[in-house]
């Protein structure tokens, strides 16, 4: 990629003396793993996609499904079957050319979760469930990762960033994962498809700040409620 490409693609952001060429050089340089492709994953994707971030991995084994599509945004209903990791893949290189994505069609497990994560700079969670969030931040504290974290449900979202130079980790703010049954989710109770959007694009933001060493989240946790715009940062 030549600095005149970056330059015509990019000089928005880079005209921000808090950026700059050496701010873009290392989202050039960046890899960042995006754990799902889903409500939260698909904002995710597509704005650290057109700032610029150079490798962007995506990990989600799921098909598209029609009730999908009124929130997550890369697909569209003549791919509803297609598998999310792929077809967000294509859309993202669309967005994109100058960037490279790669795909994982795999459950992330304990057997597997190591050896995916290591290969990249900064881990995102956008997962929808807590055995993966968990999964996804132990994983990240043995490696030695940032985290990224976001979650989502009726009209509040919550935010953070994990094991970033010292900060702590989830484990630190929430000791064990909540019993499964005593969990309310997407598919029980429903979201408002803009909701994903402003929290997916609220850890986007918190990605690209991270990547260009600008200030990020440190032990803080973010409650957004979108219903009333209530907005409470707690300390932990």
């Amino acid at each position: 990629m030549s600095k005149i490409q970056d330059y015509l693609r990019y000089n928005r952001q880079m005209m921000l003396p808090e950026i700059g060429d050496e701010g873009q050089e290392k989202l050039k340089k960046a890899k960042v793993l995006v754990i799902g492709a889903g409500g939260l994953g698909c904002p995710i994707l597509q704005y650290i996609a057109t700032a610029g971030v150079g490798t962007i991995g995506i990990i989600d084994f799921d098909k598209i499904e029609i009730h999908n599509l009124h929130r997550q945004i890369l697909y569209t209903e003549n791919q509803v079957g297609q598998g999310k990791s792929l077809t967000a893949k294509k859309t993202l290189e669309l967005l994109n050319p100058l960037i490279s994505v790669l795909t994982f069609e795999e459950k992330l497990t304990s057997e597997n979760a190591a050896q995916i994560l290591q290969d990249f700079d900064c881990i995102v969670d956008g997962s929808d469930n807590f055995a993966t969030r968990y999964l996804v931040n132990d994983t990240c504290v043995a490696l030695g990762r940032p985290l990224v974290y976001g979650s989502i449900l009726k009209f509040e979202g919550q935010l953070a960033v994990f094991n970033h130079i010292g900060s702590k980790n989830l484990r630190d703010l929430f000791p064990e994962p909540p019993n499964p049954k005593d969990v309310p989710n997407c598919n029980m109770n429903g979201v408002l498809g803009t909701l994903p959007g402003i929290i997916g694009t609220m850890m986007a933001h918190e990605t690209l700040k991270l990547i260009m060493d600008l200030p990020t989240m440190k032990n803080e946790l973010i409650l957004f409620s979108t219903l009333d715009w209530g907005f409470k940062k707690l300390k932990f």
